[in-house]
């Protein structure tokens, strides 16, 4: 028997924390902090399944947007777990990194961010990409910007945020709605898409286990013809 195939990146939307929480006459802050548990889930699940990369959407560029309590237990949030989660993350070989706009984000988040990196940097295991202040067209802005100014504009992509690892192999968005919502936009070019309607809270390592099988189950032809990817390769010689 065939081992699974395993997508080596996945990039998450972690969505459904808000109406978790008022399905449930709660305030939408309880979701987010429910939704911690499904991260760590997830991260377990995906060392156990040999993901080499995995991104998840913690703070969007638009997020800004939302009422400035939410924001601001986000931030705390996100202060919280670079706190308590990196030394854990750090024992189980996970190289941790933030992606994204983060002079916008406190100075203390910021050293600790910087901290968590140098301490995870040599890390051979998991690779988890947290997106905070992050969005698909600030990346790509941002990546034509350096281009230019070295010179460089035919080889931007070079310059984004994701240039030094593979491309998502399956993307996962829970809560129900069908949208990218700005993420990645150059890297999910020829990305699995997948949608469920769990909210993030309740995605567990069952959930998670549907969403690899349906990813096995795809064909991935990248321009080509069915025929051609399912042609045995030959081998030189």
């Amino acid at each position: 028997m065939e081992a699974p195939v395993v997508p080596r990146h996945i990039a998450v939307v972690m969505d459904g924390n808000g109406r978790w929480a008022q399905r449930r006459l709660l305030p939408r802050v309880a979701g987010h902090k429910q939704g911690v548990h499904a991260v760590r889930s997830l991260i377990r699940a995906a060392r156990e399944r040999g993901v080499e990369v995995l991104t998840v959407f913690a703070f969007s560029s638009e997020n800004w947007q939302r009422p400035p309590d939410e924001v601001s237990f986000l931030m705390d949030l996100l202060l919280r777990a670079l706190r308590e989660e990196v030394d854990k993350l750090h024992s189980n070989d996970v190289r941790f990194r933030v992606v994204g706009d983060v002079g916008a984000l406190g100075r203390e988040t910021q050293q600790l961010i910087d901290q968590a990196q140098a301490l995870t940097a040599s890390n051979r295991g998991l690779c988890l990409n947290v997106a905070v202040n992050y969005g698909g067209r600030w990346d790509i802005e941002q990546a034509v910007a350096r281009a230019v100014a070295a010179g460089d504009a035919r080889a931007f992509a070079h310059y984004l945020s994701f240039a030094d690892q593979p491309d998502p192999d399956l993307f996962i968005r829970t809560g129900g709605e069908r949208r990218i919502s700005n993420f990645l936009l150059w890297q999910l070019a020829y990305t699995e898409l997948y949608f469920c309607d769990t909210l993030w809270p309740d995605f567990g390592e069952a959930e998670f286990a549907q969403a690899l099988a349906w990813f096995a189950a795809r064909e991935r032809r990248f321009g080509r013809t069915g025929e051609q990817v399912r042609e045995p390769v030959a081998l030189p010689g």
